[in-house]
């Protein structure tokens, strides 16, 4: 499920691709504006995480962040990055006591679905929830 079908809602926050941190907590306050006017913040508490997650993976291993996409759709929301780097992220072994790289991990326990395709020389990492009302 790389791109989703046509949208309900559909929302872009281009940031540039900056890496610093900034950008990450915009892009947080931004998916939490957005859920509070879809009326989804409720059901949508995942989705900040996952995009936190999101954001910071790419601010800190892929060069920058160039945009955040929302889309919600048919009862799921899809979280989007955008990054410079073509190299995917790597889902790891979980290590629970250590501090740091649970990233990817938390991201593929909340989601029902996630991955990456290509774009414009670098990649969007994305990952699909299912809402509950």
């Amino acid at each position: 499920m790389g791109s989703p079908p046509l949208a309900a809602h559909h929302r872009e926050l281009a940031l540039g691709e900056t890496a610093d941190l900034e950008a990450c907590s915009r892009g947080i306050t931004w998916v939490r504006q957005a859920l509070t006017d879809w009326d989804l913040l409720g059901s949508g508490q995942d989705a900040l995480l996952i995009a936190a997650e999101l954001l910071s993976n790419a601010a800190k291993h892929a060069g920058g962040i160039r945009n955040l996409t929302l889309t919600h759709y048919d009862g799921l929301l899809q979280v989007a990055v955008t990054d410079p780097s073509p190299e995917p992220p790597r889902l790891r072994a979980h290590r629970p006591d250590s501090i740091g790289g649970h990233g990817i991990f938390l991201v593929d326990r909340l989601a029902q679905d996630w991955g990456t395709r290509p774009n414009g020389g670098g990649k969007t990492v994305w990952a699909t929830l299912a809402l509950t009302r």
